[in-house]
């Protein structure tokens, strides 16, 4: 058994994910729209655009995804999504992409006791964000 991401936006969800799987190198599937539903009783609350299901794969892993309405939609809070870019310039790479317009940063890149490179933030689209990359400080 293993978790599943699954990420609520505020009507951006095909522009978040579709950045995401850019800059991570994941790949997009089964987008399912509110206009997709069979029936009115099987959509969501919201436009026919919205997305009511969506995932992406990561490696081994699936984010999955949807939209809010605005009056459904909720902050996340109490977890981040930890990433562990295996270069120094990925690290760098990844923090430009995500991190461009963030609604706030945390922790900027910087060293710390347990790794080269540490980042924590929010990006523009709500997603909170930890950036790993132990480099030499990896344990053996």
């Amino acid at each position: 058994m293993e978790p599943t991401i699954y990420l609520f936006f505020k009507g951006n969800c095909l522009k978040a994910m579709n950045h995401y799987a850019e800059v991570l190198g994941g790949k997009i599937s089964g987008v399912f729209r509110n206009d997709d539903a069979p029936d009115p009783e099987s959509r969501m609350p919201g436009g026919d655009d919205m997305i009511m299901n969506m995932a992406m794969s990561l490696g081994s892993a699936f984010v999955m995804a949807s939209d809010n309405t605005e009056e459904m939609y909720e902050k996340p809070q109490g977890f981040r999504i930890s990433i562990a870019p295996t270069s120094r310039e990925d690290f760098d790479r990844i923090y430009g992409a995500l991190a461009q317009d963030a609604e706030s940063v945390e922790m900027a890149p910087d060293e710390t006791f347990w790794a080269e490179r540490f980042a924590m933030f929010t990006d523009r689209y709500g997603t909170p964000w930890m950036l790993n990359y132990e480099g030499n400080k990896a344990s053996a």
